[in-house]
């Protein structure tokens, strides 16, 4: 089959992709998409024989711009800010060779398990942010859950119930050993500015899906107040202390990717979300299957949190973590490329046509 690149189309500005206000005209979207369509001669994406699909992990405002609550600006500061405009240019280069696109939205509410709302101290006030809490400083009486949640988030109202749950959570992260309990920011929150999608990656989106008649999906997730869903695939924990189930699981989003030929990964952040999504997708498949996977490494970046006094350091920093699955991923099998490598130069992707 051909991988025929295409240049950016007009409409498309890279100065928006660093701009948090921009907000794509999708009237116009759609009808520059349907001309782009007839100057290229495009083809519906369900006539594509090799069906390749483009997941974008939370390419959301709170995480791809400095305005946002959880900046992920990498160790340069201009981490997503650039990883924007790259996929934008990805989408619009490859867009006859892309089948589908799906983007995951990361999805909170006020009060959940990894905001400092969810917590006293011991003088009754919520913690600071940017800190670890783990299972001794619960049980420690250092920090305990808000007696105030209990009513809707414990069994039967029960705080001893809700007690005993987040002890339960901090040891079997612990246990597990890729994550202890971080409190984050408020972010990504529903209603919220910066839960959108980034302008340009919804134009891009929305352009690929009317030019290639194809459906463009988004799969929300992080909803449950009781656990972190860094992954697009499964929470960190799904099980009660109590022996019963947290949350359901659920393998439709993954069979819905794994019935494409190639997957394309990028977004962020490459340190959180993106890894644990792989790291997922990699236990939950055939090793045969580990081939198919692309993933986009100038298309994502890292937690670095900048210290307030300390110009170049850094009170977090996870860009070690994200380096090292890399180099994980690539050992079982998956392809770590960069965007602006033509699709069929990637190892062996021409073969796969």
């Amino acid at each position: 089959m051909p991988f025929e690149a295409l240049p950016a189309p007009d409409l498309y500005r890279p100065e928006n992709a660093t701009n948090w206000s921009y907000t794509p005209d999708q009237q116009k979207v759609f009808e520059r998409a349907i001309e782009w369509r007839g100057t290229h001669r495009i083809l519906p994406s369900g006539s594509d024989g090799l069906r390749v699909h483009l997941l974008l992990i939370d390419l959301q405002k709170d995480f791809c711009f400095p305005e946002g609550s959880l900046y992920v600006g990498g160790r340069s500061g201009r981490g997503a800010l650039e990883d924007n405009d790259r996929t934008a240019r990805f989408i619009y280069r490859n867009l006859p060779t892309i089948t589908d696109i799906s983007c995951t939205m990361d999805t909170h509410f006020p009060h959940q398990i990894f905001f400092a709302s969810f917590w006293l101290d011991q003088n009754g006030n919520p913690p600071s942010v940017h800190r670890e809490v783990t299972l001794e400083d619960i049980q420690s009486g250092v920090l305990r859950p808000n007696p105030a949640l209990a009513a809707w988030l414990a069994e039967n109202g029960d705080y001893a119930w809700l007690q005993g749950q987040v002890e339960f959570y901090a040891a079997e992260l612990e246990r597990v050993g890729k994550y202890r309990l971080y409190l984050w920011p408020p972010h990504c929150l529903l209603g919220s500015p910066g839960h959108e999608l980034v302008g340009v990656i919804h134009e891009a989106r929305l352009f690929h899906a009317y030019a290639r008649a194809a459906q463009s999906w988004i799969e929300m997730k992080g909803m449950h107040p009781l656990t972190e869903y860094y992954s697009a695939l499964a929470p960190e924990v799904s099980k009660r202390h109590d022996g019963g189930v947290l949350v359901e699981a659920t393998t439709r989003f993954l069979e819905m990717l794994l019935d494409y030929d190639v997957v394309v990964i990028a977004g962020q952040a490459a340190s959180h979300c993106v890894k644990s999504t792989i790291e997922d997708l990699l236990t939950r498949i055939d090793p045969e299957l580990t081939r198919k996977v692309y993933i986009l490494r100038d298309c994502m970046s890292s937690v670095a949190v900048p210290h307030p006094t300390r110009p170049g350091d850094f009170v977090f920093d996870f860009t070690g973590q994200a380096e090292a699955a890399l180099d994980v991923f690539m050992g079982a099998g998956m392809h770590v490329v960069d965007s602006t490598t033509p699709m069929a130069d990637w190892p062996d992707f021409g073969s796969r046509g």
